[in-house]
């Protein structure tokens, strides 16, 4: 199948401020960035290469592979371009696909209008030449249909992914606002994690970060979580290369991890979903779990990470109760976590100020839609003079 062996561009998005983590993972796999941007990378490769970014990719949310452009400057020239693509060779008469975009065009007020002309151009050439209709509608499965239509030009692609890569398909308990798997890893990756030392996870909530940081450490490929992509829905799916490449990607796995995550929580109903999670991603065994204060949980001598992601308190009553969750964070640093690097990620700022530590970085991310620094501090044996703080 012609899909299958052609070599086009692939474009991988992700949330704001992940774009360098996902640059510098997707190099490591052995890949060319050729294009950065602030919520996608680009890279190329082939169908194959599609398949190995899907199992592979912590940081991103869709792996899309490049089908054809075309100028359109009237959602009719939309239409027509999008009728004119060859669709018969990647999709069954039978078969149901769904359409979805990004669009940033002056004759557009309402987004879902262009998805509708362009799933009407795909069903009307199947019309037109096999006297029948694919199925069509909002739910997002099947062969999925991706396309840009900004200013005049259009591109189209084929998302591979189908649900977004942030979802693993372990976090079957979510338990409270839970920090997002892309972003997990992202932070993960921004503190340097890499396996080889401890990793101390207080106020665990559902366990996201624990869980990442322990596939991490076993270098285990998050995509093998799950078993269904949009990929396998194209014509010409080649089941046999894919169960190849997975068991490969499977194999490079390592059986242990070199230190201890450590993951605490006061609420039993969180540890209760992030053990829950914890087994459906099959780290269980990897992570010891504890309820307890924050300010009581076991930190191994040995040096490691420490990462805290506290609420935010989004009011101002919850703020000022935060106040002093945010101090005891600071001695909980001082008292207990010498010789470790410690991590808060928040959504305050002003609370962060509570912690009464100087931090080495800030690093910028975005939680949803909520902007969040990443706060670094060394915490030393010894005393030594604070470094001067990152802005």
């Amino acid at each position: 199948m012609e899909l299958f062996n052609s070599r086009n561009k692939i474009l991988i998005s992700c949330p704001q401020r992940i774009s360098a983590y996902l640059r510098k993972e997707v190099e490591s796999f052995g890949y060319t960035v050729i294009t950065e941007k602030d919520t996608y990378i680009e890279t190329e490769g082939t169908m194959e290469d599609v398949m190995r970014l899907n199992l592979l990719v912590r940081t991103g949310h869709r792996v899309l592979f490049y089908l054809s452009e075309f100028e359109a400057n009237t959602p009719e020239k939309l239409y027509k371009g999008i009728y004119k693509i060859e669709w018969e060779k990647y999709l069954g008469k039978l078969d149901y696909f769904s359409v979805s975009s990004h669009v940033e065009h002056e004759s557009v007020n309402d987004s879902r209008f262009p998805n509708l002309k362009a799933k009407d151009a795909i069903a009307d050439r199947f019309r037109d030449k096999y006297g029948v209709r694919p199925d069509s509608g909002s739910e997002r499965k099947g062969v999925m249909i991706f396309f840009y239509w900004v200013n005049n030009k259009c591109t189209v692609y084929f998302d591979t992914s189908g649900v977004t890569l942030s979802k693993r398909n372990y976090r079957k308990i979510p338990y409270k606002a839970p920090m997002q798997e892309s972003l997990a890893s992202a932070v993960l990756m921004a503190a340097g994690w890499d396996g080889s030392a401890n990793f101390v996870n207080p106020m665990c909530g559902s366990g996201t970060l624990a869980i990442e940081a322990a596939l991490m450490a076993l270098d285990k490929a998050p995509g093998l979580l799950r078993s269904n992509y949009a990929f396998m829905h194209l014509k010409g799916f080649d089941e046999e290369q894919w169960k190849k490449i997975r068991q490969e990607i499977r194999v490079k796995g390592k059986k242990s991890v070199a230190g201890k995550i450590i993951a605490t929580d006061i609420s039993h109903n969180a540890i209760d979903a992030a053990k829950q999670n914890a087994k459906t991603a099959g780290v269980d065994h990897l992570i010891d779990f504890k309820v307890c204060d924050f300010r009581q949980t076991e930190v191994p001598d040995g040096g490691g990470f420490v990462v805290l992601n506290p609420e935010y308190g989004e009011r101002l009553g919850e703020e000022r109760q935060l106040e002093e969750i945010y101090k005891e964070i600071g001695n909980f640093f001082k008292q207990k976590c010498k010789g470790y690097r410690g991590y808060v990620f928040t959504g305050n700022l002003n609370l962060a100020k509570k912690i009464g530590l100087r931090s080495k970085r800030r690093i910028p991310f975005f939680n949803s839609k909520i902007d969040c620094r990443l706060l670094e501090f060394e915490l030393y044996e010894g005393s030594r003079k604070p470094s001067k703080q990152a802005e």
